[in-house]
């Protein structure tokens, strides 16, 4: 414990004396659906209330020139800030790319970004990815020639920008080329696509270990966390791939942002579903310097805790598919079986047919199957109809808040289909247990003399 604490010092000192910058950032943004936006960049994340008219003036500590992003409930967009900045931002909310316009120190390059933004989204992401390989080519061509132009004709203030800005647009090409069988595979639905002979390479030359590039530009974030993950696992089909199985790659780099983000990227590795989270948990936490970070790794940490086997379980109190409400309590006296699912989930309904088999074996036995939706409360009515028409049996129910459920916050359930076995005293037995389709499930009753 005193070690942890001693840590913490450190990292809170450390913090203090990071060289840091208070910049000035104001505007009015109209027509916001709640009235706030949010700036973040990395290690940095700033909610901004904005007056009853839309404006605000803000001060800002930053540590970095570089690419932040600033949202609304239904705008993204990427704003460069350097330590020099003075900028005011001005946009209606409902009109946003028409009417978005800076000024003050750092606007020409951000009318640029916005300029680039627009022609580098003119076509979505799995529509670009879908083309074949030579209309693909064409493509990314124009886009790249095009932000070539706005660059050529862009007279930028900032000479931190512009050097920057130059090598990420070569970025953004890799990014695509390095990225195009991989998703071009997926979105095409081809299963034994290669490229030809006759495809660009990729510059091999790219350092994945830079700094000041990942605080930059977006494109290079992309290329530096898909080939971390190829290089891992070995093959340029991977999308992702948890920081727990590669802690020497990811201690060896030298550029702390780029491992926050590979940790930040397998922050549910700290959950019950990892049966070595507390080790996962001090490894990540030995990484990373993001002090937020460090927070959301020991909420999770805490939280895993309370689910270990004998400590009591979270509680329930959900709608009934037959009338009523029914809750953990109401349960008591008898082993429970937890399916939570949604009639959306395809895996889910994979596992009925396996269900009701093992509802049938067990049918007169001290147990009880309870399986709870997290449907949509307007889809209430599609839910319903699915468990008549699908012979569902045990007890169904539909959960509150869909994935904003207390139940499913207090369970860390980050996916379904999940499953989960309590004891007649209302205490956990398996936080994550097997699946119906699993023989070792029945093995787990078993040796509980179900």
């Amino acid at each position: 414990m005193k070690k942890i604490i001693c840590l913490l010092l450190i990292l809170v000192f450390a913090s203090f004396t990071t060289s840091k910058e208070t910049i000035t950032v104001s505007g009015k943004i109209t027509n916001t659906e709640d009235g706030k936006i949010r700036i973040k960049g990395e290690s940095f994340d700033k909610e901004i209330k904005l007056k009853p008219d839309g404006s605000f003036l803000e001060n800002l500590s930053i540590e970095y020139d570089g690419l932040y992003m600033i949202g609304t409930a239904k705008n993204n967009f990427p704003i460069y800030l350097s330590k020099q900045s003075k900028l005011a931002i001005n946009a209606d909310d409902k009109n946003f790319n028409s009417t978005l316009k800076y000024t003050g120190k750092g606007s020409i390059e951000n009318q640029y970004l916005a300029k680039k933004q627009l022609i580098t989204t003119v076509t979505a992401p799995e529509e670009l990815y879908k083309l074949d390989e030579k209309v693909f080519l064409n493509k990314l061509q124009k886009i790249k020639n095009s932000v070539t132009i706005l660059y050529g004709n862009t007279k930028f203030t900032d000479t931190y920008f512009k050097e920057k800005e130059d090598r990420s647009i070569h970025y953004l090409e890799q990014k695509y080329l390095l990225t195009y069988k991989k998703y071009h595979y997926n979105y095409a639905k081809l299963k034994d696509f290669k490229v030809s002979e006759t495809f660009p390479q990729i510059d091999e030359t790219i350092d994945l270990d830079n700094n000041n590039d990942f605080l930059f530009s977006d494109e290079y974030k992309e290329i530096v966390m898909t080939k971390f993950y190829e290089n891992i696992k070995g093959d340029d089909y991977s999308f992702f791939i948890s920081a727990r199985n590669a802690i020497p790659e990811i201690k060896a780099l030298k550029s702390q942002s780029i491992k926050n983000r590979l940790i930040e990227n397998s922050i549910n590795d700290i959950s019950i579903e990892n049966p070595n989270y507390e080790k996962t948990y001090n490894e990540f936490l030995s990484i990373v310097t993001d002090l937020k970070l460090k927070e959301k790794l020991t909420q999770n940490y805490n939280a895993t805790n309370v689910l270990k086997p004998g400590n009591p379980s979270p509680k329930f109190d959900y709608k009934n598919q037959k009338g009523g409400k029914t809750s953990l309590e109401n349960l008591k006296g008898k082993y429970i079986y937890i399916d939570l699912w949604a009639t959306w989930c395809a895996p889910c309904r994979q596992e009925i047919p396996f269900l009701q088999k093992v509802e049938e074996q067990y049918r007169e036995k001290n147990i009880e199957f309870v399986s709870i939706s997290i449907d949509a409360i307007e889809d209430q009515e599609k839910w319903s109809k699915f468990v008549i028409e699908q012979k569902l049996g045990g007890i169904q129910l539909l959960a509150d808040k869909e994935w904003e459920s207390q139940f499913l916050k207090d369970y860390g359930v980050n996916g379904v289909p999940t499953f989960i076995l309590i004891n007649p005293e209302g205490n956990i037995i398996s936080a994550h247990a097997p699946r119906p389709s699993d023989t070792k499930l029945i093995d787990l009753f078993n040796s509980l003399k179900i």
